[in-house]
């Protein structure tokens, strides 16, 4: 098979698109011929500098495709089937060998190239906003990097909920069609202070709850709270250390809470079923998978320095 390969991490050149060994089938598993790879943000986190199981490596831990082999002990799965799946890494790849277990069945209607880019997204915003971040009516959400996966997911679960929703994105042109999406108030982080500027539109009050993906921002999510205010922390996007003095929660009561949708999906049901509900909701049009770009499998290189200059406006897509 083909696949986006790398034999060391570092900036985007080093994925190259090589000839490799088709993945095996294991007894509980099921052999994917992919259709569509989300690009997350861990993928180019870890091409970046993170852990190297084999060389070459293939990256990736979201991608949708047909059941080409099911394994002897697979009673629930069917050659043929269309499913979408997360793994460890392994995506970039026209093969793709996962648990069954592993695999969500794509609902009729849903195309797989939106499928694959829902349940890493959408499944992590609904946690951090609901599962741990107890958002509830009338109470006010501020998005960090509106415009991402996890953002655009994020602001269109806090709008139905009855929440009012701020977001931060690079640019006006960014936040004027997060609205569309259900934002009501946006802020330009490149040219104002978004701290100040959510205690500005919340009347000096803050926020109830954050949604921080971007990590380096920590320190300002904090400051942007109300009392007893809660950040959903999801990830360390901007690639900086994260450091900050965690004394400045104690004087408003404030709580930090991780997520991570991964320990979620090994530890239990819930986040299965969560994701499962959340694709027959797109697939229904209750929400939207906003896709900003497609990529051929062989241009991978090009694809993850699009969403690295973070010009992308929701999902960028390869396909091999």
């Amino acid at each position: 098979m083909k696949a986006a390969v790398y034999y060391e991490t570092g900036a985007p050149e080093v994925l190259r698109y090589e000839e490799v060994a088709d993945p095996p089938l294991h007894d509980k598993g099921v052999l994917i011929e992919v259709a569509a790879i989300s690009i997350e943000g861990g993928d180019t986190l870890n091409r970046l500098g993170g852990p190297m199981p084999a060389r070459p490596h293939i990256v990736g831990y979201q991608c949708a495709g047909t059941i080409r082999e099911v394994g002897a002990s697979v009673t629930d799965r069917e050659v043929g089937q269309r499913v979408v799946t997360t793994m460890a890494h392994g995506s970039h790849a026209e093969l793709a060998s996962v648990p069954a277990a592993s695999t969500w069945p794509v609902p009729d209607g849903l195309d797989l190239v939106t499928a694959a880019a829902v349940p890493v997204a959408f499944g992590t915003a609904d946690d951090c906003l609901f599962e741990f971040g107890h958002l509830q009516a009338g109470q006010t959400v501020l998005v960090q990097a509106g415009s991402g996966g996890v953002g655009l997911a994020a602001i269109q679960l806090a709008k139905r909920a009855g929440a009012t929703v701020l977001a931060t994105a690079s640019s006006e042109e960014k936040l004027e069609r997060l609205r569309g999406y259900g934002l009501d108030h946006g802020i330009d982080y490149v040219r104002e202070d978004f701290a100040d500027e959510a205690r500005r539109l919340t009347d000096g009050r803050g926020v109830d709850l954050v949604v921080d993906s971007v990590g380096s921002t920590l320190a300002g999510s904090i400051r942007s709270l109300a009392y007893r205010g809660r950040i959903s922390y999801v990830g360390n996007a901007g690639r900086d250390a994260t450091m900050v003095d965690v004394s400045a929660l104690m004087g408003g009561n404030l709580a930090i809470q991780g997520v991570f949708l991964g320990a979620e999906l090994a530890t239990g049901q819930r986040a299965r079923a969560n994701i499962a509900r959340l694709l027959d909701e797109i697939a229904a049009g209750q929400l939207e998978v906003v896709i900003d770009s497609t990529f051929p499998l062989a241009e991978a290189a090009e694809a993850h320095a699009h969403l690295e200059n973070r010009r992308a406006f929701g999902r960028v897509i390869l396909e091999p």
